[in-house]
């Protein structure tokens, strides 16, 4: 073939190409749905294991497991308390039905076809892929507003490399922080939308749902509000926006409130959508309606007016309900028994090495990227503005990671539009730019791959640094230091399937039991435990420590006020490690020393597997104690 006809084939190739662009273009939510269900039957297929033994990501997936059954089986709309938490009196449970709905529409369908086991567990492991989509609608139209008709394509398929924020949607993960997650996207989305009135209801609406379900994203999607106002301040025309964010965020968070607020939510509570937050969005919106028709002129005045109206709702929110301007509202002591050994609760500086490093890879790609746009765009107000915008989103999501690594996945997330728009940019340059540039290009894409790769490749990176210096990376801090064998084994042994099922051989009872098993006890057998991490049951939380740190005397007084009728212990499960380790005098270290007192007796179970934990049964009476002394 000569020089000619390779150039004609080039040419009609590009053409070819061009057409596909265009209709790409066009139909981008639908191929972004197709690929939705694609990646969709990819995971249910890899985690079929995972869904047929009902494996549960965490405490919160087990328990939102469990509250949507007890929905299903009769208990109230409002009555989000978990009664089987610490009977009878039940714990406080303090989220929304709004996740609950989808997991129970799925249950529902499923049981039309299959039993109703198989039903709830296709139904966990369908759920957490709902808001995935979501999540990539809305990256895809982030990357058409920042890169071109043709910049969805790589940003809607860039949460696929984000293994810790993709770790959210993963079947069985049915808990609440992906819909969360999708939601801060679909505001960022909103807050650059060129159509401002488009723009401000979606940024508004999808900050209401969002805080509906939970609190935890509330500082995103504070930073995202404060943007939209800090436009209004510098962008003639921009009132327009700001005022559809207001009013829809004031009026769907309002609403909200009275679809879902539970029974306990009603009070004046800091950690959930309450009356105070229906105050506190409906001041605000308030507020931003009086800046958005006020006659102001020039950016000065709107900064100066919009200065005054922000601090007169920092002084509404002081005076009146001071406690919420903290994260938690929790004791000291728990604390620092509790909340201060939960990993995630962490700064990324008392993480491992191993961690950090892929984390992180996703951010520091973001940043270049940011750096990159923001150079390409500053002859363009508006592109420059809404590049800023995504900026700042993402370097104060990174920013969050030193205060505690549950930022992580949105830390991932909302650096995807910047590292995908230069991903996007380098493509272009191979496919289209001159021979050079084809080169720097084809060397840009090939670091990207491995940035996408981070997670897989870190460690065969670290086995050849290994295995060619012969030394081993220390961890940054001790606290990083990786968990042993024998606990990992624990933490997975102890939560299965097949040997928690074994418990219901035993009549419905109280266990107790470490704080992070008394969910999955719930979930899978039709015992009760005491309590699970959930702060509004700090009280429960603080007696369990108290009992595995204190002398076995106490121990008993501790579970006899909690009608505990057993005892159940995981050898080497990571939360026992912390009673050994704080207490080697302690109820808990005894026992794991072998030490086990008269009033403690083991229970046998029918089973031929090697149970990974030790049952035990409680007796109070000194005449039982004194029964059992006398058999042995």
């Amino acid at each position: 073939m000569n020089l000619q006809s390779r150039h004609d084939m080039r040419a009609k190739w590009m053409v070819l190409a061009g057409h596909l662009a265009r209709w790409s273009s066009r139909h981008w939510k639908w191929l972004t749905f197709l690929i939705w269900i694609v990646a969709v039957v990819a995971m249910v297929a890899t985690r079929w294991p995972a869904i047929y033994w009902l494996v549960l990501g965490d405490t919160d997936d087990n328990i939102r497991y469990v509250q949507v059954k007890d929905w299903l089986a009769g208990q109230g709309w409002y009555d989000l308390r978990q009664y089987r938490l610490d009977p009878p009196g039940g714990a406080n449970i303090h989220w929304s039905r709004i996740v609950d709905l989808p997991i129970a529409g799925l249950m529902l369908f499923f049981r039309a076809f299959v039993d109703q086991g198989m039903a709830d567990r296709l139904a966990c492991g369908i759920a957490p892929l709902l808001p995935l989509l979501l999540l990539m609608l809305s990256l895809g139209f982030i990357g058409r507003r920042l890169a071109g008709p043709h910049g969805w394509l790589l940003a809607v398929v860039a949460p696929f490399a984000a293994q810790m924020g993709l770790g959210m949607y993963a079947p069985m993960r049915i808990d609440h922080h992906g819909w969360q997650l999708a939601l801060a996207l679909t505001m960022l989305a909103g807050v650059i939308d060129t159509n401002r009135l488009r723009g401000g209801i979606m940024a508004g609406v999808s900050s209401a749902l969002s805080i509906a379900i939970g609190m935890e994203m509330i500082v995103y999607l504070a930073a995202g509000g404060a943007l939209i106002a800090l436009r209004w301040v510098f962008r003639p025309g921009a009132e327009s926006r700001m005022l559809a964010y207001a009013l829809s965020l004031s009026g769907a968070t309002s609403l909200l409130y009275l679809l879902f607020a539970s029974y306990a939510n009603r009070a004046m509570v800091c950690d959930a959508l309450s009356p105070i937050w229906v105050a506190v969005f409906g001041a605000a919106g308030a507020g931003m309606v009086l800046l958005a028709l006020a006659p102001l002129r020039g950016w000065p005045m709107r900064l100066a007016a919009g200065a005054l109206v922000g601090g007169a709702l920092g002084l509404f929110v002081w005076f009146n309900w001071p406690q919420c301007l903290s994260p938690y509202q929790i004791s000291p002591e728990l604390q620092r028994l509790w909340l201060a050994n939960i990993r995630e609760a962490k700064p990324i500086t008392a993480q491992a090495q191993s961690l950090v490093v892929p984390l992180l890879a996703i951010p520091a790609a973001g940043l270049i990227g940011l750096l990159w746009a923001l150079w390409d765009a500053r002859r363009d107000g508006e592109r420059l503005w809404a590049w800023a915008t995504v900026g700042a989103m993402m370097v104060f999501s990174t920013a969050l990671l030193f205060w505690q690594l549950r930022a992580g996945p949105a830390a991932q997330l909302l650096a995807i539009p910047p590292a995908a728009w230069a991903a996007h940019r380098l493509v272009a340059a191979v496919l289209t730019g001159s021979r050079r540039a084809r080169i720097a290009g084809a060397a840009g894409v090939a670091l990207l791959a491995a940035i996408a790769f981070a997670y897989p490749l870190y460690p065969q990176v670290v086995k050849i640094y290994q295995d060619m210096t012969g030394q081993k990376p220390k961890a940054w801090r001790p606290s990083a230091l990786a968990r042993t064998d024998a606990i990992k084994k624990a933490n997975g042994r102890c939560r299965t399937l097949p040997a928690l099922a074994v418990l219901d051989q035993l009549p419905p009872a109280t266990i107790f039991t470490m704080v992070d098993l008394g969910p999955r006890i719930l979930a899978t057998t039709h015992h009760s435990a005491l309590a699970g991490p959930y702060h509004r049951n700090g009280a429960t939380i603080l007696d369990i420590h108290h009992a595995f740190d204190g002398k076995p005397a106490a121990f008993r007084a501790i579970a006899a006020r909690h009608h505990a009728t057993y005892l159940l212990i995981c050898p080497n499960f990571p939360e026992g490690t912390i009673y050994q380790s704080r207490s080697p005098g302690g109820f808990y270290a005894d026992l794991m020393r072998g030490q086990r007192p008269d009033w403690l007796v083991p229970v046998r179970l029918n089973t031929d597997m090697t149970l990974p934990y030790q049952l035990y049964r409680i007796l109070y009476s000194p005449a039982g104690s004194e029964k059992i002394a006398q058999q042995r």
